[in-house]
């Protein structure tokens, strides 16, 4: 506890008071003192010299000029500052904002690109679709001829006797299958490798899309960027920010993941160009193969139905003359068989005479001339119908054989006609339907 009263003390010779008193704008200094000191203070404080007086006020003026000397030094040097450091900043300012434009010219660059490549592989891809769809078509429309040579070939398998050959037809047909079958495998195969173009054009063109919306999202930033300035309202101080992130990349990958996209973009591009020249190829040159193959089965069916046509035609003629043959030999034998029947009354007449001049009395029962020609009539009458019996013989042998010739060149005929029906009706009918177009 304090116990007296506050006095406040102010000499104006004392120089660390006077030096307290300017610092701080003359404020008062108070001092505690006991009660038995208040006597002292209550005495009058001794006076100064004028000399002394006139020492102070000097010391008053030099230490103003020196304190006002290094203030005015110190404004100009924070002038100089001042004016550097905004040159400064102005300057880095602007080199930013320049690089904030080139770099908004590189994002333009590379968007550009990267759309142009974009629009190609796109428009690419929209083509080799149609060429797929080529394919497609290409491989269904050999499915149907397939399927008639298969069934013409199974038709002929129902061929009859001799006509079951292996023919010209049947090679050929066999070939036409071969070339189907092998045109077939090839659109196959084509058309997987069409599939997985397509797949990769599809990713380069993820790639590319992806890479453009990034370019999208950073140029809208950057462009965000470069519209700031010191008077722009919400611009803000951020934490953290000065440091580099760990996951970003320096320029050179930045340039080169773009230019890898670019030129997998490209990649692609031409190598769907090459598989689009390949197609054509293929589609044409398989057209051609079987349309070849077509017409070379159609020529052999023709010259093999002419040709059969003109066999069951020699074998109708030859029926014909068989048949009028058979009608002449039936007419033979029954003029055979009347002539056999004819003699069996001159037989009878010489038999009859003979017998009955056996009963000639005595000596008129004389071997006369005429019992010799009676005898002789009799056996030249048997020789005569011994010889019509055996011709009769023969004519009916032959005329079982012209029966059998018939029969056969009939089933012969009837074989020829369901070749024909086959040939020309079920497989030159159904081959009609066979249509080979450009893809």
């Amino acid at each position: 506890m304090l116990t007296g009263k506050v006095v406040v003390l102010i000499h104006p010779c004392d120089c660390w008071l006077h030096r307290i008193s300017r610092s701080f704008h003359s404020r008062l200094v108070f001092q505690v003192l006991p009660e038995k000191a208040m006597a002292k203070l209550l005495q009058v404080p001794p006076k100064f010299l004028p000399p002394e007086w006139h020492i102070a006020n000097k010391h008053q003026y030099s230490n103003a000029e020196a304190q006002r000397s290094r203030s005015e030094r110190l404004v100009d040097e924070s002038q100089r500052l001042v004016d550097e450091i905004e040159r400064t900043t102005q300057k880095t300012q602007s080199d930013v904002n320049k690089r904030i434009e080139q770099r908004l010219e590189e994002i333009k660059f590379w968007k550009q690109q990267l759309g142009d490549k974009l629009d190609q592989i796109v428009k690419e891809t929209e083509v080799l679709l149609t060429f797929r769809t080529r394919l497609e078509k290409a491989l269904e429309n050999c499915r149907e001829p397939l399927f008639i040579v298969q069934e013409c070939l199974l038709n002929r398998e129902r061929r009859v006797g001799i006509d079951l050959v292996h023919d010209e037809v049947e090679r050929e047909l066999i070939k036409e299958a071969e070339v189907l079958q092998g045109v077939i495998a090839l659109l196959e195969r084509t058309l997987e490798q069409t599939n997985e173009q397509i797949r990769l054009n599809r990713s380069a063109k993820y790639n590319l899309e992806m890479d453009l919306k990034d370019k999208f999202t950073a140029l809208t930033i950057d462009n965000y960027c470069s519209n700031l300035n010191n008077n722009t309202p919400d611009i803000r101080y951020a934490q953290n920010v000065v440091t580099v992130d760990d996951s970003s990349v320096s320029p050179q990958e930045w340039v080169e993941f773009s230019n890898v996209n670019v030129e997998k973009a490209d990649k692609q591009r031409n190598n769907s160009l090459a598989l689009r020249a390949l197609i054509d190829s293929i589609l044409s040159q398989t057209v051609g193969d079987m349309r070849k193959q077509n017409k070379t089965v159609n020529i052999a069916f023709q010259n093999r139905v002419k040709e059969t046509k003109d066999a069951k035609a020699k074998l109708e003629v030859h029926l014909a003359k068989v048949m009028e043959e058979v009608s002449t030999q039936e007419k033979n034998i029954a003029a055979l068989k009347k002539a056999i029947l004819d003699k069996e009354g001159p037989a009878k007449v010489a038999a009859t005479r003979l017998e009955t001049r056996t009963h000639r009395p005595n000596v008129e029962l004389c071997r006369d001339a005429v019992q010799y020609r009676l005898i002789k009539e009799v056996h030249e009458i048997n020789h005569n119908i011994q010889r019509l019996t055996d011709t009769l013989a023969q004519a009916e042998a032959e005329l079982k054989g012209l029966n059998r010739q018939q029969l056969s060149l009939e089933e012969e005929i009837q074989v020829k006609a369901n070749t024909l029906y086959i040939d020309e009706v079920l497989c030159m009918q159904m081959r009609e339907s066979i249509s080979i177009n450009n893809f």
